[in-house]
């Protein structure tokens, strides 16, 4: 199975986990289970401290902007807040596994801008809403929320990539990739 096949995969395992985590009162499956798929995205990088500080950077971005989200009552977690007005530890996981997509099953994004802004204007709110849809969050202002969420992600998206160019964990699978093109 390809790396790329395995990330998108590992991906969506935690993504769900950490969603129904936190929608059932027990955040700390998907903060684990992350935790794990992460130490293993890790072992499988040629470069793993590249990857782990993209890893890191993205876990601060997030930090800021899911609890600024917070902050503004425009969204709710049900669970796994360990400071209030913050985003819970379980987003942050999130965030964390995202980053593990930006150099493998999303690296088709790497100088595609406009495709990056689009797609973050799309993709993120879209995946907050189907958090919504699950019990993960609540949008106390539903409209609100995803216009800041469609706005923050078409920023947001562009500059994850652009970080993603810079802390390349796997510079071997784009080579090979140009090599077989």
């Amino acid at each position: 199975m390809s790396p790329m096949l395995i990330n998108f995969i590992a991906f969506q395992i935690g993504w769900f986990a950490c969603v129904l985590g936190g929608a059932h009162q027990l955040p700390w499956f998907g903060t684990l289970l992350v935790s794990a798929i992460i130490a293993i995205h890790l072992s499988r990088a040629s470069k793993p401290r590249a990857e782990l500080f993209l890893i890191l950077i993205a876990i601060a971005i997030g930090s800021i902007w899911d609890s600024f989200l917070v902050w503004n009552g425009w969204l709710e977690y049900p669970s796994g807040t360990l400071i209030p007005d913050m985003a819970p530890h379980w987003i942050l996981a999130m965030w964390a596994i995202f980053a593990t997509t930006l150099n493998l099953s999303l690296r088709w994004l790497k100088g595609r801008w406009l495709l990056a802004l689009v797609s973050g204007a799309i993709a993120g709110p879209l995946a907050y809403y189907a958090g919504a849809r699950l019990g993960g969050v609540v949008f106390s202002e539903q409209t609100t929320a995803l216009i800041a969420l469609s706005l923050g992600w078409a920023a947001l998206m562009p500059l994850l990539v652009a970080l993603s160019q810079r802390f390349d964990g796997f510079p071997n699978l784009a080579a090979a990739r140009r090599a077989t093109s």
